[in-house]
């Protein structure tokens, strides 16, 4: 029994109905590990002996009549960055190696209370900076369609895995395009919710008023059983929405006869590929034949998000890295002479160039003489943008755009040339500046067989109405059905 090829929902149903247990559940992903992951990269490090035991205390549940919750046995992935009580967590950076978490994070305690079972952590961009996974300092993701190419960041790690079925969930962190980007370059599904719909906590900091943790899932309905585990409020996170978590696995609706969906003049610009707008054009029409209005409409600023995104994301992760020493956490270097030096010496060894690119980046713009003229001008750009989302969802329930202007590119590819990395999340940035929640689902493939991403945008808390929307573009195709071929004697499904 490949347990690893089913859903999320359907492995928590099979381990509650005794048609195989939790254990099963776990040895299958860990063989699947063992068997495409030397391919992929996607896991850092794997917890098998946790995994079998939290799954030993799932099957016991279910043996002695008790619920063990909605997610039961089902195996996840962590990214890098979330902590775990007593387990590594370094960021993808050297200057975290050997750091245990003190704590778990809300989402991974929460996951655990409905009986997931975690496997390990997974691989990403350093402190999840990058838009390609190629800035770990542990080396970097391999797309499962392509292993040339890159499978997105940053958390690449997490969407490879999925794709790959050596999870059916993972979570990540979404600060400018980290979760929507990777699920597209993948071809899975993979949510931002709204700011402070989920918490923050036990998450680490890259830019505070931006990063958002979400699921990656190979379904809509994955992803929604997911976010209705992770969200609601809580006392540890101040930014935390104090709202209860509407329910979002509701029958989508019968007709979207009269929705009007947005599609912005803007996203047809230049840079996007003719094969992502090919398969942009035909994922509008699936909803216009199923009797939605489309409508175009205005975002004028979304041009200039990225400069605004790369100005206050910067700003923050300066202040947050800043306590990144060599002090109380990770590595510390022993050259030099005295604390400055030690400073300097553990932070130039334990951070990666992009690290210390964006930390350079990010204390020029707060320093005296530039603060009023970069990072003061780019909150008002910022709130110039949210108001250009609250114009446009005047006149439409959601909004669709391309996820990524390309299929995923090759490793290496652009690298040397940061302007270009940076342009890959033109279309995400601004709902991160905004706020808002959004999802990126597979709608189609390239003539090299490389997935294409729908992103679709809904107001502020309005997850459940996105999530719709998105399931209902699912039961119209099978695009999201097919996965990559990897292990032995493997043929293409789907």
């Amino acid at each position: 029994m490949k347990i690893h090829e089913m859903t999320a929902s359907r492995i928590a149903a099979g381990v509650r109905a005794g048609e195989f247990s939790a254990r099963e559940a776990a040895l299958d992903a860990l063989k699947r590990i063992g068997e495409v992951d030397g391919t992929v990269r996607a896991f850092l490090r794997l917890d098998p002996e946790g995994a079998l035991a939290a799954a030993d205390r799932i099957d016991e549940r279910v043996a002695s009549g008790e619920d063990p919750g909605p997610l039961a046995g089902v195996p996840v992935g962590l990214k890098d960055n979330l902590c775990v009580e007593g387990r590594e967590v370094t960021c993808g950076s050297a200057i975290l190696a050997g750091y245990a978490a003190p704590y778990d994070a809300t989402v991974v305690a929460r996951l655990r209370a409905s009986g997931a079972v975690f496997l390990g952590q997974l691989n990403m961009d350093e402190f999840a900076m990058g838009s390609s996974n190629e800035n770990s300092s542990y080396g970097p993701v391999r797309n499962p369609w392509d292993p040339c190419r890159v499978p997105g960041g940053s958390s690449g790690g997490a969407a490879a895995a999925v794709a790959s079925r050596q999870c059916a969930l993972a979570l990540g962190s979404d600060t400018g395009g980290s979760i929507r980007q990777p699920a597209s370059l993948c071809g899975v599904a993979g949510l931002k919710p709204t700011y402070g719909r989920v918490s923050r906590y036990g998450l680490i900091a890259y830019a505070s008023s931006l990063d958002q943790i979400g699921p990656f899932a190979r379904s809509v309905e994955d992803v929604a059983l997911a976010l209705e585990v992770m969200a609601g409020p809580d006392p540890r996170d101040s930014t935390s929405a104090p709202l209860p978590v509407p329910s979002c696995r509701r029958e989508p609706p019968p007709t979207l006869e009269g929705m009007r969906l947005g599609v912005p003049a803007e996203c047809f610009s230049e840079g996007m590929s003719a094969e992502v707008e090919e398969r942009f054009r035909e994922a509008c029409a699936v909803y216009r034949d199923a009797g939605a209005e489309l409508v175009e409409i205005r975002l004028p600023r979304l041009p200039d998000s990225v400069a605004c995104y790369y100005i206050i994301s910067t700003a923050e992760a300066s202040s947050n890295l800043a306590r990144f020493d060599g002090v109380q956490y990770g590595i510390r270097s022993g050259a030099g002479e005295g604390m400055i030096e030690m400073y300097q010496q553990t932070r130039a060894q334990g951070f990666g160039p992009e690290v210390k690119r964006r930390i350079m980046l990010g204390t020029y713009v707060l320093s005296a003489g530039y603060y009023e003229a970069f990072y003061a001008r780019a909150l008002k750009v910022r709130r110039l943008i949210k108001d250009d989302f609250d114009r446009a969802f005047e006149t439409c329930g959601c909004i669709l755009m391309p996820t990524s202007p390309t299929t995923a590119f090759r490793l290496g590819e652009k690298t040397a040339d940061p302007l270009q990395m940076y342009l890959s999340d033109i279309f995400t940035i601004g709902v991160n500046l905004a706020g808002l929640p959004a999802i990126s689902i597979n709608c189609g493939f390239d003539g090299a067989g490389l997935p294409v991403g729908l992103q679709i945008i809904a107001p502020a808390f309005e997850e459940p109405r996105l999530l719709d929307v998105a399931r209902f573009f699912e039961g119209r195709t099978r695009h999201h059905l097919r996965s990559p071929v990897l292990g032995p004697g493997e043929e293409a499904r789907g």
